[in-house]
């Protein structure tokens, strides 16, 4: 039954008849008008008519011709709004909602924009089935970023989509906790952690709050006009991380680029001397701390040597010695990962 489409008896209103007729039709299959007509209890006049608005509307409609002929639902040059049941609509919600909480890279973005939506029109009985799927599975995370409420992330996406002032609890990195009324600008998402950039109303500045560190969002309500913030949002915050300063980094991978995750292979070249198919040597600026970019290097799996800067060969240097350490002496006892 979908939550959208009401039901049987109003399928004499005709924008309700339109919806459920969408329902059918976004199942990939071929449904014979005669099928369509039996299902929504209308002539098959009806349904060519209704399939009719339906082509107006831009939903991309295919007619076949015959005794096994039908109507279907084709791919279009644009994405048009989708009918879910209910068992659908949940299992999006779930995995957007893990897709978003995680900052799963390449997607996190979308990924809350999608939430925010879906929840907006979500069902009181529909979000209660989300939620306790949500409370009884456990994800893991990349890295040593704390995973986000996806509801935190959804309150904060709306309030900046609105524009709408937004209210929280803030735990700073000291534990220090404070309340805060800001003017929301743009959500952030590094490959661990998420960030919010905003204008903070009390201290009249911009400022910049990792999202895991929020609890209690709520929208007030009171709308406010865009402020320019005086850079790139992703600048802003990456300036935040690293005080301002950045860094020339110059790696050499022992492997080809292909074995390498996209945001190292867009700086990728092939290593001096170096025949196809072997190593390469990747250059790029950073802004991250070197203690952090050393780990992210380490977690590629392929073997790499630090040709510059020092201190970032030095941060690598000490993550293996510490790493070593942990490991303790060669030959003893499997520790619980081992089993």
């Amino acid at each position: 039954m979908s939550y959208l489409a009401g039901n049987l008896e109003t399928m004499t209103d005709t924008p309700a008849r339109l919806l459920t007729l969408l329902s059918l039709l976004q199942t990939p299959r071929e449904w014979p008008g005669s099928e369509l007509a039996g299902r929504l209890r209308v002539s098959a006049r009806t349904i060519r008519r209704d399939i009719d608005r339906l082509r107006e509307l831009g939903y991309p409609v295919e007619a076949t011709l015959g005794a096994e002929g039908g109507y279907r639902l084709v791919a279009g040059a644009a994405m048009p709004p989708l009918v879910l049941d209910d068992e659908e609509a949940v299992a999006i919600a779930v995995g957007l909602r893990a897709g978003a909480g995680h900052a799963i890279e390449g997607v996190e973005e979308a990924s809350v924009r999608a939430l925010a939506k879906l929840e907006q029109v979500l069902p009181g009985r529909l979000r209660h089935r989300v939620n306790a799927l949500q409370s009884a599975t456990v994800a893991v995370t990349r890295g040593d970023g704390g995973s986000v409420d996806p509801r935190t992330l959804t309150v904060i996406a709306s309030a900046v989509a609105g524009p709408e002032r937004l209210r929280f609890s803030y735990r700073a990195r000291d534990g220090a906790a404070s309340r805060r009324l800001v003017e929301p600008y743009r959500l952030v998402s590094t490959v661990s952690r998420w960030y919010l950039v905003a204008y903070d109303m009390e201290r009249e500045d911009w400022r910049t709050f990792r999202v895991d560190r929020v609890s209690e969002p709520s929208a007030t309500g009171a709308r406010f006009s865009g402020r320019e913030l005086p850079m790139d949002a992703v600048e802003f915050v990456r300036r935040g991380l690293r005080g301002g300063e950045t860094y020339a980094v110059d790696v050499t991978f022992a492997e080809a680029c292909g074995e390498l995750p996209g945001w190292l292979r867009e700086h990728a070249e092939p290593s001096p001397g170096a025949g196809p198919g072997s190593g390469v040597r990747v250059r790029f600026e950073s802004s991250d701390a070197p203690e952090w970019l050393a780990a992210r290097l380490a977690l590629t799996g392929v073997a790499f040597t630090v040709n510059g800067p020092v201190f970032l060969a030095d941060a690598a240097r000490a993550l293996a010695s510490r790493l070593t350490e942990a490991a303790g002496p060669q030959g003893g006892a499997p520790g619980a990962w081992g089993g």
